[in-house]
């Protein structure tokens, strides 16, 4: 028996994905031209099937980026004129910050303590801010950001573009992309697949914002200009030569999903997440690090231990389960279980199991 990859990232992939890459091996994919017609199907049903399973309205754009990192770069060059403002709670979204930050913008920060989503009362955003950015799951410390508030958010702020880190949320979270400007995400969390592949989706608020910061002759960066990229995507290319068998694996992938239905997997999520919750509550040594039961995270679940967390770790990668360590500085404090679609109930139960016998 292999291991099975309860990591946060890089997880275990999708049931479907080996087969997928094999079979777009044996097509040739991996070799095939990016400019040729065979990758503009990839990438066309790529669109398509991400649409239909995302629920993302036509006059959205769907971008590809190397990674979810790349997003924030792309972002405050193409959308940020001189302020952002970012609510940070965790390492992720408290590096799109420091991004910011590098790329010499005025960057505000609401720091709110890891494990905690600030309350929207207490959220002011500077009048000259031009983004808000959040996370809608801090893969770091395991607390989800309630999409009611993001909402609110944005009616508060509607002339300020919302930008959404989906990380290990979705497809799991149902967004309504008419209440956001752009969302972003990596390929190796939730959807369950190798990692080097990011989608970048944006609305035509965030295109226009980009053309006029480039005619007031501000850089909006070279190759990767979102003006470029919508143009681009709407002929299904890309500016350079893209990571073409993660495209096609990730369009079958979302097709598989879209078949099985998103009601299905969302309630297997509530019900793995439910039961490793109980666990983790039932164990004398480990205790949810998120306090506030509505902030925490149905898909990246951290555990506080008394112990070192590196014996707990040992202890499941001896039965062929790996999971992750704290992260940053709760390395040694923390361990942190991903719950993705390619989890299944019965393997989610065979962890909780193991975790009832631990014990120091």
């Amino acid at each position: 028996m292999r291991n099975i990859y309860f990591t946060p990232g890089p997880t275990e992939l999708y049931f479907t994905a080996e087969e997928h890459i094999k079979n777009g091996l044996k097509q040739g994919i991996g070799s095939t031209s990016h400019r040729g017609p065979v990758f503009k199907n990839i990438y066309k049903n790529c669109v398509e099937n991400l649409r239909a399973l995302m629920h993302i309205p036509e006059d959205y754009h769907i971008l590809i980026t190397s990674s979810a990192n790349e997003a924030w770069e792309r972002l405050i060059q193409n959308c940020v004129e001189k302020e952002s403002f970012h609510i940070c709670n965790g390492s992720f979204s408290s590096r799109f910050h420091t991004t910011a930050e590098q790329l010499d913008r005025k960057a505000h920060a609401l720091t709110a303590a890891d494990g905690t989503v600030p309350a929207l009362e207490s959220i002011a955003v500077p009048e000259n801010a031009e983004m808000i950015t959040l996370c809608l799951n801090e893969s770091s410390t395991g607390a989800a950001y309630p999409l009611e508030d993001v909402y609110a958010l944005k009616a508060k702020y509607p002339d300020k573009l919302i930008a959404l880190d989906g990380v290990s949320a979705v497809p799991v979270m149902d967004v309504d992309f008419s209440k956001i400007d752009s969302l972003y995400f990596s390929v190796q969390k939730a959807f369950g697949l190798p990692a080097g592949l990011g989608i970048w989706i944006v609305n035509n608020a965030c295109v226009e914002k980009a053309k006029s910061m480039e005619k007031k002759g501000i850089s909006i960066g070279s190759y990767h200009r979102l003006p470029d990229m919508v143009e681009k995507a709407a002929q299904y290319q890309t500016a350079e030569t893209p990571n073409i068998i993660g495209i096609y694996t990730l369009a079958k992938v979302a097709e598989d999903m879209l078949t099985k239905g998103l009601k299905m997997i969302r309630n297997e999520i509530t019900y793995k997440a439910a039961i490793l919750y109980q666990a983790i509550a039932s164990h004398p040594q480990l205790s949810a690090f998120v306090e506030v039961e509505k902030h925490r995270s149905q898909t990246v679940i951290v555990a506080k231990t008394d112990f070192d967390s590196s014996r707990l770790i040992a202890y499941l990668k001896e039965k062929k389960i790996e999971i992750g360590s704290g992260y940053g500085k709760y390395k040694t404090q923390q361990v942190r279980f991903a719950n993705f679609p390619t989890h299944s109930k019965e393997q989610m139960e065979f962890l909780v199991d193991l975790l009832a016998e631990f014990k120091i």
